[in-house]
């Protein structure tokens, strides 16, 4: 029994419980007036043909009453059998036997081609002739799907015949091959839909007709030696059709989408007869465009042949595409296209695409051209660019943004999306028809970089969606040296690309007018579903990984069908000289013109001997800074505000802003401690982060915080989103009702992911320097699956591509016996990373002057000896000292300091990346308060808190003066009551740690030049702190008078599981503190 007769069982009532709302309803009792109608049986099989007649007498008594399918599948079907004279004298009522067999028969070969359609429609890809270079599959499998006619034997998996090839049949409404036509002989369906393929009979590869019919002695296959068993000659016209809808060289995969109005949009514009015409200018164009990306890549291999600079070459046909997608964007009203993309091909997009002036780009070959900027600056390939344009084929503005990129592959995805949400929120275009982004990706990296999976989760979050990206692959069929089978488990690179329904279009890249539709289809999907698309591009890599790179070694039977390619722009331009859309006369001109433009910019390069980094911003800051890039002061006013505007923040945030909005009976008390701190003058920490955000909004500053959790807090304390709890999602944000004019405050609990948020949140504060923009980690540690946008970005931003960036990240942190992953934010890591130079005792001046930034030592001058003099520290000591950082640490031990480093972030006349270790038990601390008078106007942030205890009265008697940072303070503090030991020992708290505030620590020191100097910490020795502090301490210190460790000793975790453990611990480091014979006879 064929497939098919086994269709109307498997259907069964589950069809009827499916489709008869929507096709049965009530019958009325008006007859037809047209005649006889023409029988349709019931079946032997029961089940589905049941339901057809059902479905058959319900339209008998009203055409109406059954979906307009049905009607039009019935009214054909009366005809053919009015045309019967065996069925001409059949009775209204039931029809016999006989008619009953032929027309569900009629039925069934009309529900087969229906399924034929659909069997292309789904799996036409598996077959589609991707591969250029004839060797691979796109989707690693020889697989030819059983229910695609791919010989003439196939049709009988249908039960149908090779008579039936010229039969009639209706079109479904799910496809549009049909064009005005609504019927198609099942010939023509089938070449439409396919266009003919061939197969081989010992092979598994596939040739075209084309290919096939050119080879009289049918015995060649791109496999090897075999034969070539085509479809007989009658099935298919002497003429090609004018397009492929699914398997030559174009293959779809759409039809996981599970809204029916997006698959049929794409059917529509795939399936339509002539759709994919292309005029004698557009073809022009096109072929210019190749002429310009591949001469420019061999313009590169002819000058620097022995240089690394990742050229496109294999791929060529993405400069155009990319093109095709900003300008058909650009019709579409897109104004602003950020781009991310890896390192193959970044050159040819910066000059082609992006259109940097050709001699900057062929400078950076210079070995001798010197850097005029600070930083360590970056190798060509990772530079990004910003310029603004107009489009030539819609004559529109058009800002184009290349995001500078590290080698780590992907890295760059969540960075663009952030940046374009920015761009898309500072303009006001939330549904993103002004601001969109690009996408280029590598297939190994698509598939096996777990950032893509987190990038796309992101894509329809309403905090983080940017109303779809069009994502380029550019498929090279290889990752370095590792085979495609060996790197992927999914058929396809893109298959990641289905979790969040986007449509994948692949493309033989040596088609370069499929190409171009395809990406022309890509930009507008985006534009009418605001929805992310993936085009596949499959091409190859004439070069190794990299132009130095030998790929014989790896896949040589690969590279010797590369050898002998034709490139793609001669096979183009054959076609179009063959055609008469252009001469050879015009074409070789054409490649003159290009090559004679590279050569004048490679004369002009040869002119500049200085490399400005600043000018291959991808970011810029337009009015920020001045003209050269510099900060405009290099003061910070004071952080304070006034009291009148810390009770207004204080009086929203303990209230419900909306009336009839019934809140959780705990957080009712939560309000109400907050509206008696407000009176008592005292702020927590989640008051007082309330009035710093508050602050700044007032200021028109924009505050966006994000993380996971963050909305309430992971310790329930911050709870900046009400809920209602009596009506479903209706929420409130006070931060939002503090003033009428104040800037937007956006909170927004993420997904579960800490690189991809990250990456985000990082893109998001490029876009301007106006804005607070912050990022929360549930627990401190958890930063480290982020670590990649932490060391390539955060840390190196500005070094490499001369980047300022504000972003500030949350850390929680503290030992409170709550286990190795809940405890430790990793300070030592940030840390370790921070620029300033420990043994060079920083000597305070005014702004260095240009070209001696982060480069040059700590604070961006040649570094002194150990022993400065003189050592004197002016006002500007504290903004120039952090204008030299690459990053801002601080642990800070007072809601007020809190407050204040988080408004200080956005005063300062420059961004720099800020981290944060914020505290967990400390929120709740009764001692852990501050009051007004630390807030308000005057106030400012203190990198060191100093001792104004009794020690302070009595210094010259202190024995022990302790440093520490953070919690422990507080620990020192009651133990230190405990004991009875205010007026001897001295506790100082670091709150800065980096950059390191040589000037307060030494005033400090001096104050108590008998006492003995101790760092106290509660993290491990070998993590937390003192390894940075130590040597910076003995330069302060010129190494007259040690430092001395207490804390816990070395260990692998960082921190214990056991409570008892824990507390122990804890107990004897306290006692090694106020021990002040500890040290005695010990050497530093």
């Amino acid at each position: 029994m064929s497939q098919l007769r086994l269709l109307p069982s498997r259907l069964g009532a589950q069809a009827s419980r499916l489709l008869a709302p929507h096709d049965i309803q009530m019958f009325s009792r008006r007859s037809r007036s047209s005649g006889p109608p023409a029988p349709f049986p019931s079946s032997k099989r029961g089940g589905s043909s049941s339901y057809m007649e059902e479905m058959y007498f319900a339209w008998l008594e009203n055409p109406q009453s059954v979906h307009k399918s049905w009607d039009s599948f019935f009214r054909k079907a009366s005809e053919e059998a009015a045309c019967d004279p065996a069925q001409s004298r059949f009775p209204e009522s039931r029809p016999s036997v006989s008619s009953r067999t032929k027309t569900s028969k009629l039925v069934e070969d009309h529900l087969a081609v229906q399924s034929l359609i659909r069997a292309y429609q789904i799996r036409g890809h598996h077959v589609a002739q991707l591969d250029p270079l004839g060797i691979l599959d796109a989707d690693l499998d020889s697989f030819v799907p059983s229910d695609l006619i791919t010989t003439i034997d196939k049709l009988a998996f249908y039960d149908l015949r090779e008579a039936d090839l010229d039969k009639e049949f209706q079109l479904p409404t799910t496809t549009f091959i049909g064009g005005s036509e609504h019927t198609l002989s099942l010939r023509e369906i089938i070449r439409r839909l396919e266009v003919s393929t061939y197969k081989c009979v010992r092979h598994t590869c596939r040739l075209s007709l084309e290919c096939a019919r050119g080879r009289e002695d049918a015995a060649f296959c791109i496999a090897g030696a075999g034969t070539v068993a085509p479809l007989p000659g009658s099935l298919w016209s002497p003429h090609l059709f004018p397009q492929s809808t699914y398997c030559q060289h174009i293959g779809l995969e759409f039809m996981f989408i599970n809204d029916v109005e997006q698959c049929q949009w794409i059917r529509q514009k795939f399936e339509t007869p002539g759709v994919m015409q292309f005029s004698s200018e557009e073809k022009r164009t096109l072929l210019a465009r190749l002429v310009r990306s591949m001469r420019f890549e061999d313009f590169l291999a002819r000058k620097w042949s022995s240089e690394k600079r990742f050229g496109l070459e294999g791929c060529e046909v993405m400069i155009p595409a990319l093109k095709t997608i900003i300008d058909k964007s650009s019709e579409m009203g897109i104004e602003n296209v950020i781009l991310g993309m890896p390192h193959r091909g970044r050159l040819n997009v910066l000059a082609n695409v992006i259109r940097k002036d050709l001699e900057q780009i062929f400078c950076q070959f210079d070995p001798k051209l010197e850097a005029a900027d600070e930083g360590s600056g970056d190798v060509k390939y990772h530079l990004g660019m910003y310029h603004e344009r107009i489009n030539r084929v819609t004559n529109r503005n058009i800002t184009l943004s290349l995001v500078a990129n590290p080698s780590h592959l992907e890295a760059v995805d969540p960075v663009v999306q952030g940046k374009t949400k920015a761009e898309q929120f500072y303009r006001g275009d939330a549904q993103g028809k002004k601001v969109m982004s690009i996408l280029v990706h590598g297939d190994a990296a698509f598939a096996g970089q777990g950032v893509v999976y987190e990038t796309f989760h992101l894509s329809d979050l309403p905090s983080y969606t940017t109303n779809g990206t069009v994502h380029v692959v550019v498929n090279n069929q290889i990752g370095f040296t590792t085979d495609p089978r060996m790197a992927r488990s999914s058929p396809y690179p893109t298959d990641v690309a289905r979790v969040v329904n986007a449509p994948i279009f692949h493309v033989n890249a040596d088609d370069p007018e499929a190409v171009i539709y395809v990406c022309s289809v890509a930009a507008e999907w985006r534009n009418t579903f605001n929805k992310d698309v993936v085009v596949d591009l499959v091409c190859y890599r004439r070069r190794g990984h990299n132009e130095m790179d030998e790929p014989m070694f790896t896949q040589p039977l690969m590279y010797k069908q590369i050898h002998r390619q034709v490139p793609v722009l001669k096979k183009y331009a054959d076609k179009l000289i063959a055609e008469g859309t252009v001469t050879l006369q015009e074409f070789e001109e054409e490649i003159a013109k290009y090559d004679r433009i590279c050569e004048e910019a490679y004369g002009r390069s040869k002119d500049k001997k200085i490399l400005h980094i600043k000018h291959w911003l991808d970011s810029p800051w337009p009015g920020f800074f001045n003209v050269d890039g510099e900060p405009k002061s290099m003061t910070c006013p004071a952080t304070g505000i006034p009291e009148d505007v810390l009770t207004h923040i204080g009086e929203v945030a303990s209230s419900v802003p909306l009336k009839d909005f019934k809140i959780h009976t705990g957080l009712s008390r939560i309000l109400r401690g907050r509206a008696d701190m407000i009176k008592n003058r005292t702020v927590d920490w989640a008051l007082a982060e309330y009035m710093a955000f508050g602050s700044l909004l007032k200021e028109g500053i924009h505050v966006r915080l994000s993380g996971q959790d963050v909305e309430r807090g992971t310790f329930s304390h911050r709870h900046h989103v009400l809920h209602d709890q009596e009506v479903d999602r209706r929420t409130c944000v006070p931060m939002n009702h503090l003033w009428p004019d104040q800037a937007p405050y956006t909170v927004c609990n993420s997904s579960l992911s800490e690189y991809g948020v990250l990456g985000f949140e990082l893109g998001y504060a490029m876009a301007s320097p106006n804005a607070l923009v912050l990022w929360e980690a549930q627990f401190g540690d958890f930063h480290n699956t982020a670590q990649c946008i932490i060391d390539q970005f955060i840390s190196t931003g500005q070094a490499k591509w001369v980047r300022h960036n504000g972003i500030v990240l949350l850390l929680p942190h503290g030992m409170e016996g709550m286990g190795p992953e809940h405890s430790s934010a990793r300070p030592e890591r940030f840390l370790q990373m921070s620029n300033d130079d420990s043994d060079a005792y920083p000597v305070s001046s005014a702004l260095p002057p240009p070209g001696q930034g982060q480069g040059a030592g700590a604070t961006g001058r040649p570094p002194p000896s150990h022993t400065p003099a003189p050592q004197v520290f002016t006002e500007d000591f504290e903004v120039s000292q952090l204008y030299d950082c690459n990053w801002i640490v601080v642990n800070c031990s007072t809601p007020a300091n809190y407050f204040h480093v988080l408004r200080r972030q956005v005063l300062l006349p420059f961004r720099k990346p800020l981290i944060i270790f914020t505290p967990k038990s400390l929120l709740r601390h009764p001692e852990a308060k501050s009051s007004f008078d630390q807030m308000v106007s005057g106030a400012s942030f203190q990198r060191v808190i100093p001792e104004d205890g009794a020690a302070a009265q009595a210094p010259e008697q202190v024995r022990r003066l302790i440093f520490c940072t953070g919690k422990v303070y507080y620990d020192l503090v009651k133990e230190r009551s405990s004991q009875g030991l205010e007026e001897q020992v001295a506790i100082t708290r670091l709150e800065q740690i980096s950059p390191f505030p040589f000037d307060l620590i030494k005033q400090e020191a001096e104050k108590y030049p008998g006492a003995e100097l101790v760092w106290c910490q509660e993290e491990h020795k070998n993590m937390g702190y003192y390894d940075y502090i130590s040597p910076r301490f003995m330069t302060i210190l010129s190494r007259a008078r040690p430092i001395w460790y207490v804390g816990r000793d070395p260990a692998a975790a960082p921190a214990t599981g056991n409570r008892n453990t824990h507390l122990v611990s804890l107990k004897k480091f306290l006692d090694t503190a106020f021990n002040l014979q500890a040290f005695e006879g010990k050497t530093f």
